[in-house]
């Protein structure tokens, strides 16, 4: 008997079940095929899969590591039937959607809320982007579909002509520093002399292979670096640095008081940001995402901010 996915899979129930007997009845099989069938595979690979010396079925070494090799095979060959499956019916198994910090995640909600609706057999999974992580995950196919893309298209991107992108709106940025930080008294416009004394809040760059930048900051200034957007506004709002902040996400701090907007010598432009897909994995979900974007309220809506800042 060669070794099959069916002998691998009447191992892995033994293994959970504890016994011959609970895996016939999960498997819908009588306790002497499964005997048979392991007795087969102990013959054909001159080993023993099972000590049956007690009550329960226990694997030996040698059938442990069959079967810890087996689930893998297992598993990959379900995830080939879905594919197939997938081809089939034009739906993706999972869409891997790469989202921007400077997208909230709050609103994103309505969009999942609206695709649960339609029931589609497609899984959604989200990555948490910086910088250029959104283009990163794009390029190098952990994403599948990429919101908040930087208008700076990596030359790979744009040479490849594998990828199209669209508008996704302006995102504009405030100067911000609590209250109590000593730029908050300083006169205005700040210069950037005055403003590399002070400590500077960055949020790290998520991507693997494009060259590490920054943005807004002022060569040789202190940096306290952290891991997501929310950790930076936190950071500043507790008077630890200064920095830029999406206005979006700025703008209910400074009604509160907590944080206080600066003018700056130099301003920092407006970032037209785009939304961008890989052509070639275009199935239903995606496609469906697609139409969704292409409604402006619901771009508009993405670029929003927190619904609620404490």
């Amino acid at each position: 008997m060669a070794l099959t996915l069916d002998a691998l899979a009447v191992l892995d129930t033994i293994a959970r079940r504890g016994s011959f007997a609970a895996a016939a009845v999960e498997l819908g099989k009588v306790p002497s095929a499964l005997s048979y069938t392991v007795r087969r595979l102990e013959e054909d690979l001159d080993v023993l899969l099972f000590d049956r010396r007690g009550k329960h079925a226990r694997l030996t070494a040698a059938g442990l590591e069959l079967l810890d090799q087996g689930r893998v095979l297992l598993q990959a060959a379900d995830e080939l039937a879905c594919r197939v499956r997938e081809v089939a019916s034009g739906w993706e198994v999972e869409l891997r959607i790469a989202v921007d910090a400077v997208v909230c995640f709050d609103r994103m909600l309505p969009l999942i809320q609206d695709f649960d609706r339609i029931s589609a057999p497609t899984r959604l999974r989200f990555s948490y982007e910086v910088l250029d992580g959104a283009w990163d995950a794009l390029l190098s196919g952990r994403a599948d579909l990429a919101l908040g893309l930087s208008s700076e298209t990596p030359p790979a991107a744009f040479a490849s002509g594998l990828y199209s992108m669209r508008p996704l709106g302006d995102l504009r940025f405030v100067f911000c520093v609590a209250p109590r930080h000593p730029l908050a008294a300083a006169p205005e416009p700040l210069e950037s002399d005055t403003i590399i004394r002070h400590r500077a809040i960055a949020v790290a760059s998520t991507a693997h292979s494009l060259p590490s930048r920054s943005v807004g900051l002022l060569s040789g200034q202190d940096t306290l670096t952290v891991a997501t957007l929310e950790q930076k506004v936190a950071m500043q709002v507790a008077g630890a640095g200064c920095g830029w902040l999406p206005e979006s996400f700025a703008r209910p701090h400074i009604a509160a008081g907590r944080l206080v907007e600066k003018r700056t010598q130099q301003a920092r432009p407006v970032d037209p940001l785009q939304y961008g897909w890989r052509r070639a994995r275009r199935g239903k979900a995606l496609s469906w995402w697609l139409s969704r974007l292409e409604v402006a309220r619901v771009r508009k809506r993405l670029l929003l901010g927190p619904e609620h800042a404490h």
